[in-house]
C-alpha cells in the first residue's frame, strides 16, 4: 500500500526557469569580457575568474536543461519522470569545478616561481565588470534556490566567481600600490581553496542521492521505533529511505502486524496512522508500507537490517 504522492508542482521548476536562462545569459557575457581581460593583463587571478565563468556557463546550461526536464510528467518507463535530472546537472557542475579549481592551484603554483608582468589597471576595470555581473546572478538565484540542488549549484558557482573578483580587485591594488607581482598567482591559490571545500561538500551531496543514501535528518533507528510504537504492529524489516530529488524523500518498510489486521479490516487505519507519523515526526510524506502477517517475512529475502 503506497501513500499520497508528493508533488512540487510544475510551477515552482517554471519559476526557476527564467531566472537561471537570465544569469546563464549575464554568465556568458562576463566570460567572454574576462577572458579579453586576461589575455589583455596576463593576470592568471582573472582567467581562474574566466575559467569560474566558464563552468557556470556549462553548469547554468544544464542546470536549465535539467530544470525543463523536472518538470516533465511521469511515464510508465520513467515512474519519477525526470525528476533526478536536477541532481545529475548538480553532480556534473560540481565534477567540472573540481577539475576547475585543480588547474588552478597548480598553475598558480608555478606562477609563485615564474611570476609574469601583469597590467594592474587592466584588471581593475574587467575585475569590477566581473563583480557587478555576478552580483546581478546572486540576487537573481538567491530567490529561488532554496531547497532545490540544482539551482543551489548555481547559486555556489556565482557566489564562487564573485568572490573571485573581489580577488582580482585586490590583487590588481597590491600590485599597482605596492608592485608585488606574485600576488597574482596568490590570488589564484586563494581562488581554488575557496572553490574545493564548497564543492567537495556539494560532490557528497549530489553522490548520496545517486546513491540512495538515507536522507540527512533521517535515523532509520528512530523511524524503526516510531513505527513499532504503533498499535498492532509487531516487526519492521526491510526498512529503506532514500531520495528520488530534492525534497522527495521516501520510504518502504514491511511492517508485521497482527493477523485479526487481515481478517477484520483495521488495515486502511492503520495506514493512515504510520504515514502520519512518518510525515509529521521526520517529515517524510511518501511512503511505501507493505503490510504482512507473521509467517510471511520468513519467504523474503531481507535487504535491509
Amino acid at each position: 500500500m503506497s501513500g499520497h504522492e508528493h508533488d512540487q508542482g510544475g510551477s515552482a521548476v517554471a519559476g526557476r526557469r527564467r531566472p537561471l536562462a537570465i544569469v546563464l545569459c549575464v554568465s556568458a557575457t562576463i566570460l567572454v569580457v574576462e577572458v579579453v581581460g586576461a589575455v589583455l593583463s596576463g593576470s592568471l587571478a582573472l582567467l581562474a575568474d574566466a575559467g569560474h565563468m566558464l563552468t557556470d556557463v556549462a553548469g547554468l546550461t544544464l542546470a536549465l536543461i535539467a530544470s525543463v526536464f523536472a518538470g516533465r510528467p511521469a511515464t510508465q518507463a520513467r515512474t519519477w519522470g525526470y525528476r533526478r535530472a536536477e541532481v545529475l546537472a548538480a553532480a556534473a557542475q560540481a565534477a567540472v569545478l573540481f577539475a576547475v579549481g585543480g588547474f588552478v592551484l597548480v598553475e598558480g603554483v608555478r606562477r609563485l616561481f615564474e611570476p609574469p608582468a601583469v597590467a594592474s589597471g587592466v584588471m581593475v576595470v574587467f575585475g569590477v565588470v566581473g563583480l557587478v555581473g555576478n552580483a546581478v546572478s546572486i540576487l537573481l538565484l538567491s530567490r529561488v534556490q532554496e531547497g532545490n540542488l540544482n539551482t543551489r549549484a548555481a547559486l555556489l558557482e556565482v557566489i564562487n566567481d564573485a568572490l573571485g573578483s573581489v580577488a582580482v580587485l585586490v590583487t590588481a591594488a597590491v600590485i599597482w600600490l605596492a608592485g608585488w607581482a606574485r600576488a597574482d598567482a596568490v590570488a589564484s591559490l586563494i581562488i581554488g581553496l575557496m572553490i574545493l571545500p564548497r564543492t567537495w561538500a556539494l560532490l557528497r551531496e549530489t553522490v548520496d542521492v545517486l546513491l540512495e543514501s538515507t536522507p540527512r535528518g533521517v535515523d532509520l533507528g528512530e523511524v524503526r521505533a516510531h513505527i513499532l510504537d504503533v498499535p498492532h504492529v509487531h516487526e519492521v524489516h526491510d526498512l529503506h529511505a532514500s531520495t528520488v530529488a530534492t525534497g522527495l524523500p521516501v520510504l518502504t518498510p514491511h511492517v508485521v502486524v497482527d493477523d485479526e489486521c487481515f481478517r477484520d479490516g483495521p488495515l486502511p487505519r492503520l495506514l493512515d496512522q504510520l504515514q502520519g507519523c512518518l510525515a509529521g515526526h521526520f517529515d517524510l510524506e511518501h511512503s511505501t508500507f507493505q503490510f504482512e502477517q507473521a509467517g510471511h517475512a520468513a519467504h523474503e529475502h531481507s535487504t535491509h537490517a
